[in-house]
């Protein structure tokens, strides 16, 4: 690990703020009577750690081997090994208010809108992850990230089964929103780059495909391992 000192001028704080801000309404509403999410955070963070870890290690790799990169511009300065720190901080942030998300829509949302269709939904994703990760093998991130899809989709059909997964697309479609309006800006500066010859081109706004799976790779772990934290714990809401 190392820092890098400099006079930090107003736009380093940008990738900070981001975070800052996606973090702003859960951490504020986490004591909210009705949800009280604050009663999980221990079994969020149990569940949150390995997974960080995964795609620290995979973002550490990634950023080496300049697949993708960060513009100084942008940050801090504060590196371990190659990564920002807000990118560190970013595979806690994320989780944490994505989880909140998806708390808040089990909360209001009674009927399991999705439940119905979860298996219809699971089968096309898998297609789409199959046959896009077998088309692009050999560009790195877009095998990776449609690869690590078809393999999580395949453990809940063939082992985990879970019972909420209609509940969590619902979430996911909903996250997507302000995952997408954040990954717009850190595209569109860009406080992250993409080298072009690890993706398949195909962007939403400025942001590439592969990361809406990507995104699913970071969630859908992280809930299966917050559900079996919280039904081994049997935690619930005052």
């Amino acid at each position: 690990m190392y820092f890098h000192p400099k006079n930090i001028p107003l736009q380093s704080f940008v990738y900070a703020s981001l975070l800052l801000l996606t973090l702003l309404v859960p951490l504020a509403r986490s004591f909210e009577p009705r949800i009280h999410f604050v009663s999980y955070w221990k079994i969020l963070f149990k569940a949150i750690a390995p997974i960080a870890l995964f795609f620290i290690v995979w973002d550490v790799f990634f950023t080496a081997k300049h697949i993708w990169g960060f513009n100084e511009t942008y940050v801090l300065g504060f590196n371990f090994y190659g990564l920002p720190l807000e990118e560190i901080a970013f595979f806690w942030v994320v989780p944490f208010a994505c989880v909140f998300i998806y708390e808040v829509l089990n909360y209001f949302v009674k009927k399991d809108l999705l439940q119905k269709f979860a298996p219809a939904i699971t089968i096309m994703l898998l297609i789409v992850s199959g046959v896009i990760a077998f088309r692009y093998a050999t560009k790195l991130y877009t095998f990776l990230s449609f690869a690590i899809s078809f393999f999580l989709l395949c453990l809940q059909i063939l082992w985990i089964k879970p019972a909420y997964l209609g509940r969590f697309y619902l979430a996911f479609m909903v996250i997507l929103v302000p995952f997408l309006a954040i990954n717009g800006v850190l595209t569109a500066l860009p406080v992250v780059w993409y080298n072009p010859a690890a993706i398949i081109g195909v962007k939403i706004g400025t942001i590439p495909f592969e990361d809406v799976f990507y995104c699913l790779d970071l969630l859908l772990p992280i809930v299966n391992l917050y559900e079996y934290q919280k039904k081994k714990t049997n935690i619930s809401v005052p």
